[in-house]
């Protein structure tokens, strides 16, 4: 793989041109995707909201954190399994149904941003957001690829071997991204991927 070394403000921008330039749908969905706590998928989504409101693209900001399954389904085989981390955690389901199925055609249009308060396991009772056409979604997450979850552009953060063991935080979770990379190969999935081994140094891919 050959990277292009760039600025994460360049990068945003260059991001920003990308989603602007989709057409053909009423509304838009992109995902960054990332490892939890070793990725800067927050900070990078949250980069590119107000470049779109500038160019007139009403756009909401949804995590998948706020779309994982209940406490009682997500550490049924306890609080550290890797495995249920990588099959059991996200609600796909709801994702597809409250966030990206709405934005179909003939879709409501109408997003729900947010589904389920982990830190308090409980509804987060949230309101539906009308999105205009031509408007964007940005959801941020992990494994978020591969899952049939349909993305009009997809961004995937990617670290290396080596520095995905020195900076994901729990470490127990590791063999959850390395199961993802091994069976998803969530780079070949992704129209966008920026290494991120340095965040402060980002490298876009070229192919």
């Amino acid at each position: 793989m050959r990277y292009r070394p760039i600025s994460p403000a360049v990068l945003a921008e260059e991001l920003t041109d990308r989603i602007d330039a989709l057409t053909g749908r009423p509304r838009f969905a992109v995902a960054v995707d990332g490892a939890a706590g070793a990725t800067e998928t927050t900070e990078l989504a949250d980069a590119l909201v107000d470049p779109l409101r500038l160019r007139g693209r009403a756009t909401l900001r949804v995590s998948a954190h706020d779309f994982l399954r209940p406490a009682s389904l997500r550490y049924e085989h306890g609080r550290t399994n890797p495995d249920a981390r990588y099959t059991d955690w996200l609600d796909l389901g709801a994702l597809r149904r409250e966030v990206l199925d709405p934005l179909a055609d003939g879709g409501s249009g109408e997003v729900l941003p947010s589904l389920w308060d982990a830190g308090r396991d409980r509804a987060t009772r949230a309101e539906r957001v009308p999105l205009p056409e031509g408007g964007v979604v940005l959801l941020d997450g992990e494994l978020l690829l591969g899952a049939g979850l349909a993305f009009d552009l997809a961004v995937h953060l990617w670290l290396s071997p080596a520095a995905l063991r020195r900076r994901v935080p729990e470490e127990w979770a590791v063999p959850a991204y390395e199961r993802y990379e091994e069976e998803v190969d969530p780079g070949s999935l992704a129209d966008v991927v920026v290494r991120v081994d340095d965040p402060r140094h980002p490298a876009l891919y070229t192919p």
